[in-house]
């Protein structure tokens, strides 16, 4: 390493060290009082969270069960809408013009993130989980439809071409080469959506989405603390459980 790199990354760390301190100063979390004031209120909430309140527990089932179906069906929804948008999306398969454009619009879906799509389609659709399902089936079709154009992209160029050899249309193409290629990615990649969309799901309910988040929004509004412990160790209990069937169902599809 030359002495020229070696002082550009001296100049860098401090640079970034001197960034650092002034963003915590500006967004106050240098100031003692402040911090000092912030524990004790977290010291005061803690208390309050315990121990839990039992009594809720039926219901907070319920809307964790909803939430659930919410996620499942919205990551399903989004999967089938994203396998086109990917091929579209993807330069082997629709070549470069049409991949800018479709990235861009699957850049545009991301951005929004599915809270507010939930908004929008509570605006359409009215109060209930039917939106919270069509905000978390956009979301996700904007998400998977990226990381799948990105798998697609790398299958290997042989092979395709190969299957043009033969004639196919970029339709076959995609449903001969590109997606049986990609689909070890691709499966993992829908399970990893699937167990974000529960966590993400279980805040739909604080816009009228339906789900837990109706109840922890309420929990937390009246002060109703223990309670809110019971929903957010219920939710904890759930997502465990998801990710450990998730992980037994890859391995059971993957294994030969």
């Amino acid at each position: 390493m030359t002495s020229r790199l070696r002082a550009r990354r001296r100049v860098l760390l401090v640079v970034t060290a001197l960034a650092f301190i002034a963003v915590l100063a500006h967004l106050g979390l240098l100031d003692a009082g402040q911090l000092a004031f912030g524990a004790r209120n977290v010291a005061i909430f803690t208390r309050d969270l315990f121990p839990p309140d039992p009594t809720v527990i039926g219901r907070v089932g319920i809307a964790i069960l909803e939430t659930i179906e919410i996620a499942f069906a919205g990551t399903l929804l989004g999967c089938v809408a994203a396998l086109p948008l990917a091929i579209a999306s993807s330069e082997v398969a629709a070549g470069p013009g049409s991949a800018r454009v479709m990235r861009a619009v699957l850049a545009f879906i991301r951005t929004i993130p599915a809270l507010l799509w939930a908004v929008v389609f509570v605006v359409a659709v009215g109060l209930g989980a039917a939106a919270g399902t069509l905000g978390v089936a956009v979301y996700s079709a904007g998400y998977l439809g990226k990381l799948y154009a990105d798998a697609m992209d790398g299958v290997d160029p042989e092979v395709i071409e190969a299957v043009r050899a033969t004639g196919a249309s970029r339709v076959q193409v995609a449903r001969l080469a590109i997606i049986p290629e990609t689909m070890h990615a691709l499966l993992t990649q829908l399970l990893f959506v699937f167990e974000y969309n529960v966590r993400a799901s279980s805040i739909l309910g604080f816009v009228g989405a339906g789900g837990i988040g109706f109840y922890l929004l309420g929990y937390l509004q009246s002060l109703q603390y223990d309670r809110l412990m019971t929903a957010v160790l219920a939710t904890f209990v759930a997502v465990m459980l998801i990710d450990a069937l998730s992980a037994r169902l890859y391995r059971w599809l993957t294994d030969a």
